[in-house]
């Protein structure tokens, strides 16, 4: 597949992902083209992974030898690639991980979202998702070689969803809602006052606690030494 061929592929799809999530067309065609060669890579051909993702796709993985930067210094590792049963997956499933980022820093990759090419190429790389400290200039040089930005502004605006596509949406707005939540609420618990049922065993190592406040599992590890130092069992 030529270059040209390979745009006029994945543009249509591109574009359509973008209007769901925000992502720049511009830069999910230049990370396919460069992560893929244009579509003629190895994972490509064999996993339809366009976008070199490890882990498990829609159709399981596959292992492929890699290039990892450490320290600046280029390394050969094999690692697990996720493999999709098309193209269209693999590039709607590049939009969830950047929306999603994981699960220590889900805002990981936001700064690419509606954002102009030439940020989301650094803001991409700044999140992490390539070790290669060359990997923005390579997008922009490719975005603007092959006048990618084009892609990002449609004439006329928006088109409006289908109702197909506001459930996609309307699911990835949820997930990422979720994942902020939780991220809340396990801060909360980080910093919980003595709950009620672990008032005893505070009160027993208090002259060695110094912050009244803890984790949940904090409380409940206390409670389970307290129970073995005290003979106490849980009643049942």
């Amino acid at each position: 597949m030529i270059k040209s061929e390979f745009i006029a592929t994945i543009a249509p799809s591109a574009v359509k992902d973008m209007l769901l999530t925000g992502v720049p067309a511009s830069l999910t065609i230049a990370q396919a083209a460069l992560e893929s060669n244009w579509g003629s890579s190895g994972l490509t051909r064999q996993a339809n992974n366009l976008f070199g993702i490890k882990g498990k796709g829609t159709a399981g993985s596959v292992t492929m030898p890699t290039t990892e930067y450490v320290q600046g210094k280029p390394i050969k590792v094999n690692a697990a690639f996720r493999a999709y049963f098309n193209w269209y997956e693999s590039i709607a499933d590049h939009s969830k991980l950047i929306l999603r980022g994981t699960r220590d820093k889900p805002t990981r990759y936001h700064g690419v979202l509606n954002a102009d090419y030439k940020t989301a190429c650094h803001e991409i790389w700044k999140g992490g998702y390539a070790t290669d400290p060359n990997y923005p200039t390579k997008l922009i040089s490719i975005i603007e070689q092959y006048k990618l930005h084009q892609y990002d502004k449609r004439e006329g605006g928006d088109e409006p969803m289908t109702k197909e596509e506001r459930a996609m949406f309307e699911e990835l707005q949820s997930t990422v809602k979720q994942q902020a939540e939780w991220i809340k609420e396990q801060k909360e618990l980080a910093n919980m006052p003595c709950p009620e049922w672990a008032k005893d065993a505070f009160k027993f190592y208090k002259p060695y606690i110094a912050d009244e406040t803890g984790s949940y599992d904090f409380w409940r590890q206390l409670v389970i030494n307290f129970r073995k130092e005290t003979g106490m069992t849980v009643k049942k």
